[in-house]
């Protein structure tokens, strides 16, 4: 009975705001606005700025084109890929039968950037219970309902219907909020989305004639209505026309374009200004959007990637890993099984501090040179298996002494 009050509750409106903690359905919307007359876009609105496109699909693109591998850990702790497990061909082949990885995932960050959640529908094998396939869905066709008995499901509407999905049925992708459900973006940041409708409203005003010239035609006498009339009639072609024409005036006439006003200028520092409010709100670097007025490619951009991949995508990747590993991942599965998006792709550093970075492990026994080329996909080679070391680093104690063998070598293999 309580879990039906509380259903009923959700249905006519009543529930929990994103800061708060209460049962019912969650409403994760803003309640009250820093501004009036805020534009509170749409999705689909909010992705006709070019700034926000950007900003969700340059996020949404990194993280789907991250391979999501799964490993099993044997009897002596060692890991090895679980290249036969369901898990795998789950995370890393095909999350269903419609979508590769890259297209889910990115369906997901699509969601979670904007709605400040991301659902999928889990199915499960009814036999183990382990996850068969993944469905995106839409963030505004879900509302997450916190019963009273401190549980959750998930009321899914689709078409005329509605659909109620066990939590456990639910992989529920977070952003900041608390902790039941994420803040939408959004709604959040509908001061900025109004502030840049607004200036692209007034640019298509302004540009409504395709870019035509717009001046000032001046004469050392005054005109006669008809003569005015007629000049004017001879100058609509120039308004109306293609650019690339040529237009003579008589012998006392002069054209002075008009430059730029301090309107527009405005309007042009204002667009700017949006971007970089856009760049903030997304936790993305301007120059990954394009952006004029900042860094440009080689110019200080590895550091500029290194700062966003540490500070804004890897806490993102280690969210998903824990609620894949929470909602996806059986009892089962969890005791002997991990799952990791690959980091090395994305922190993956030139060929040339690769080269360096190998040569130093392989020198002091981290590596072989078998793993080292693996790491480039290159195949193996004889005899590089085997870890070696320098043989001139030797114990203090050893220093003088004469290697066996008498030979030189600089590399010395690693007593197995």
């Amino acid at each position: 009975m309580a879990k039906f009050t509380t259903m009923l509750s959700s249905w006519f409106g009543f529930g929990g705001r994103a800061l708060g903690d209460t049962g019912g359905a969650q409403n994760a919307a803003p309640t009250s606005a820093i501004v009036g007359d805020v534009v509170r876009l749409s999705a689909d609105g909010a992705l006709q700025l070019s700034a926000v496109w950007s900003c969700v699909d340059r996020r949404a693109k990194v993280v789907g084109s991250l391979p999501f591998f799964v490993y099993e850990t044997d009897g002596r702790g060692l890991r090895q890929l679980a290249r036969d497990s369901r898990l795998w061909s789950l995370l890393h082949e095909s999350p269903n039968s419609r979508m590769t990885p890259f297209e889910f995932w990115r369906a997901m960050m699509m969601n979670h950037d904007l709605r400040g959640n991301a659902y999928a529908r889990l199915d499960r094998d009814e036999a183990t219970g382990e996850v068969v396939s993944m469905w995106p869905r839409p963030a505004d066709q879900v509302t997450p309902v916190v019963m009273a008995d401190g549980s959750m499901v998930y009321e899914y509407r689709f078409g005329g219907d509605l659909v109620i999905i066990d939590e456990s049925n639910v992989l529920h992708l977070k952003d900041l909020g608390n902790g039941t459900v994420g803040l939408p973006r959004i709604e959040y940041m509908a001061a900025t989305t109004t502030e840049a409708v607004g200036s692209q409203t007034h640019a298509s005003r302004s540009f409504a004639n395709g870019g035509k010239p717009t001046g000032t035609l001046m004469l050392d006498r005054v005109l006669k209505p008809e003569q005015r009339a007629q000049i004017r009639k001879n100058f609509a072609e120039m308004a109306e026309g293609p650019m690339a024409r040529l237009f003579l005036l008589e012998a006392d006439m002069k054209y002075q374009p008009l430059t730029m006003s301090p309107e527009d200028l405005q309007l042009l520092d204002s667009r700017k200004f949006s971007v970089e409010e856009f760049a903030r709100w997304f936790d993305m670097p301007p120059v990954l959007m394009h952006h004029a007025n900042v860094t440009t490619w080689g110019s200080g951009i590895e550091q500029i990637m290194e700062g966003w991949h540490k500070l804004s995508i890897l806490p993102l990747l280690k969210s998903i890993e824990q609620a894949v590993r929470k909602r996806v991942m059986t009892p089962a599965q969890r005791s002997r099984m991990s799952c990791e998006f690959s980091y090395d792709a994305l922190l993956r550093s030139s060929l040339k501090d690769r080269a360096e970075i190998y040569a130093k492990q392989v020198q002091n026994g981290l590596k072989t040179r078998n793993e080292c080329r693996q790491l480039e996909n290159d195949p193996p080679v004889d005899g590089g298996d085997v870890l070696t070391v320098q043989s001139n680093l030797l114990p203090i104690a050893q220093l003088g002494q004469t290697s066996q063998g008498g030979g030189n070598g600089n590399q010395a293999p690693i007593a197995q």
